[in-house]
Formats: C-alpha cells, structure tokens, sequence
C-alpha cells in the first residue's frame, strides 16, 4: 500500500489544481466528520499503443494493483479497465479508460496521432506518464471545438493531457452522509451543481452502485487565441451495495459511467 500511495499523492495535489471545487466540498465534509476514503480515480487515454490503457496502468500495477474488470461505452467510442489493489480492499480502485481512434473521423484521429507524435520519448518511457499533464503544443480553441463535436471525452484530453479525470468519494465510508441521496442533496444546499444527464443518482442497489457526481467547474486555460474558461475535473460519489455472497461489489456499471463522463461536457452558463 505505501508504494501505492506515493502514486496517489501527487496525483491528488494536481487533482486539487484542476478542480477548485474539490477543496469546498472536502472542508464541508470534514467540517461534519465525516471519514473521506476514495473509492476510485479514474484516467483517459487515447488506444495508441504508446499511451494506452496498459501503458498508464504499468505504475499501479508495479505497485500492486490486478486487473479486474473491462467495459465496452459503444456510443462514445471507449473501452475501460478497472484494477484494484491485491490485499487492500479499501484502497481505492484505478478506472483507466481510452478512446477508440479507428472508430472516430480523419480529423480527430489524425490531431490525436499528431499531438501523441510530440511527446517525448522520456516522457513515454517514464513511469508517471499519467501525471505529466498537456505534454504538447499550446491547444487551439478551434481545434477543440471541433474536436468536441465529435468527442466531449477527446477534446478534454487534448486540453488537459495525462491527469485524474476525477476522485470518487466512497458514501459507504460516511456516517451522517450515508445515501447519495443525503449526498447529493447535502452538495445542493451548499451550491454545488449536479450532472442531471441520465438522471442525478446512475444505477440502482439493485445493479449494486449508485453513483452521483458534480459538474466540472471551469478553469481558464492558455489557447493560441487567448484566454478561455472550460470545464476542467469533477468530483463523483459513489455508493456500493454487497451481492448475493455479502461481499462489496467492486465493478463498475457501463450504462452509469456513460453518463458520468458527461461531467466534464462544455457548457455555457
């Protein structure tokens, strides 16, 4: 575990830097004594073969994490991993996910292949590939929008890089918060916004995960023409209900994580 948590810490001080809206919620929970375990962070990738889903799981896995589960998201294109850490069920499990170029335009595969081409070689090579951030040109604002058309999940990429796309707040390990319902309406209260897509709560006890998350709230980032606020990360909860056996369910649910990566959509107001 401690060879594991030398990878969680500076990938939660970056986590901080691209959502400010995390440190709010962590005070307000903690001003209520609440335990804050993480239940899962999770990662995006492109399947290039330099910097896909093996490729940012090679540190966890160094440090213990097995491989545990796969899943398919046809309509946006993307194919996920989970792992988990052998002998630690209260670590947090690792969602590693990567976009599908073959199945996507010329246009984005081709600016996907080209901004992979400028990464360099001891960055690839280097262990904590999955915290180097945009290892490539400024963006441009019109290459993003058109990116994300097509692509919501592609264009958050080519902006942000190799980063926690998000931390998930386990529920299970709350004592006054103990439903996402009170979660949810507990962030409500204190102006928090929540992503409604699919409806606030994805999932069901009976598909054993309940999950809710926060918008990501927006970050003003350096394009080739200027100055441009967009959504950055985002904070999910998420409650896990135990199976016919009385053990956890440690999955994750395709149809509740396709919503959820519609957190980091851009939006206007």
């Amino acid at each position: 575990m401690e060879k594991a948590q030398l990878l969680f810490d500076p990938i939660w001080v970056d986590y901080l830097k691209q959502n400010p809206q995390v440190k709010k919620i962590y005070e307000l929970f903690m001003g209520l004594e609440e335990d804050v375990v993480n239940d899962h962070i999770a990662f995006r990738t492109f399947n290039d073969p330099r910097i896909n889903i093996d490729v940012l799981a090679k540190p966890f896995i160094e440090a213990g994490y097995e491989f545990r589960g796969e899943y398919n998201f046809e309509e946006k294109h993307l194919y996920a991993k989970h792992y988990e850490l052998k002998g630690f069920k209260d670590a947090p499990r690792i969602f590693i996910s990567e976009l599908k170029l073959e199945e996507m335009s010329p246009f984005l595969r081709e600016t996907a292949i080209e901004i992979i081409d400028q990464i360099p070689e001891e960055i690839i090579t280097n262990p904590m590939l999955i915290l180097s951030g945009r290892v490539w040109e400024k963006p441009s604002f019109n290459i993003y929008e058109q990116i994300r058309i097509e692509s919501e999940y592609a264009s958050w990429i080519y902006v942000y890089g190799f980063r926690a796309n998000h931390f998930t707040v386990s529920i299970n390990a709350l004592k006054k918060l103990n439903s996402i319902e009170k979660v949810n309406n507990f962030l409500k209260e204190n102006g928090l916004i929540l992503n409604s897509s699919g409806g606030e709560i994805k999932g069901s006890p009976d598909e054993l995960l309940e999950q809710s998350s926060i918008i990501a709230d927006k970050l003003p980032i350096s394009f080739t023409e200027g100055i441009i606020e967009i959504p950055g990360c985002y904070y999910e909860f998420a409650r896990r209900y135990p199976d016919k056996n009385g053990s956890l369910y440690g999955g994750f649910i395709a149809k509740s994580a396709d919503k959820i990566f519609e957190s980091t959509n851009y939006y206007t107001k």
